[in-house]
């Protein structure tokens, strides 16, 4: 299902794993949250980077915000509903309503900025599918 580095972040450190219908009642729970979407591991390797720096910017975050994993079969989904284009992923929630997206590996001060930024900033609809982005050749030619 996930690669072993991830396996073995989820068992350290406790994360739960997500499907549609259990993130329900998790964003009842916690009034800010952090998803981690992985995709496939193998196609996106990046992903084990996440499943080790996460858990280092949570110590730095402790007790502000709640780390989750989002299953593999919840994944595509949840990603139609909160619009991000890349994998890795991690999208905050504020009492259920999304806030934003950090997708790609970034350096540590890059997602401590972007972290205080995502604590910091009120709740937003997702963003539009850009299909020019997700499917180069998709959109209609603009006039």
């Amino acid at each position: 299902m996930y690669t072993p580095l991830i396996d073995e972040m989820i068992e350290k450190h406790g994360y739960p794993v997500l499907t549609e219908e259990s993130l329900q009642d998790f964003q009842k729970e916690h009034k800010d949250v952090v998803l981690f979407f992985t995709e496939n591991a193998n196609n996106y390797p990046e992903s084990n980077d996440v499943a080790i720096i996460l858990p280092e910017i949570m110590k730095v975050f402790e007790g502000q915000l709640m780390p989750a994993v989002i299953s593999r079969e919840s994944e595509r989904p949840l990603q139609r509903k909160y619009r991000f284009k890349g994998y890795p992923a991690l999208v905050f929630l504020r009492d259920g309503e999304y806030v934003g997206t950090i997708s790609k590996v970034r350096d540590w001060l890059e997602y401590i900025d972007e972290f205080k930024t995502m604590l910091a900033t009120a709740p937003t609809p997702p963003p539009a599918f850009d299909l020019d982005n997700v499917c180069p050749g998709s959109a209609p030619a603009k006039v």
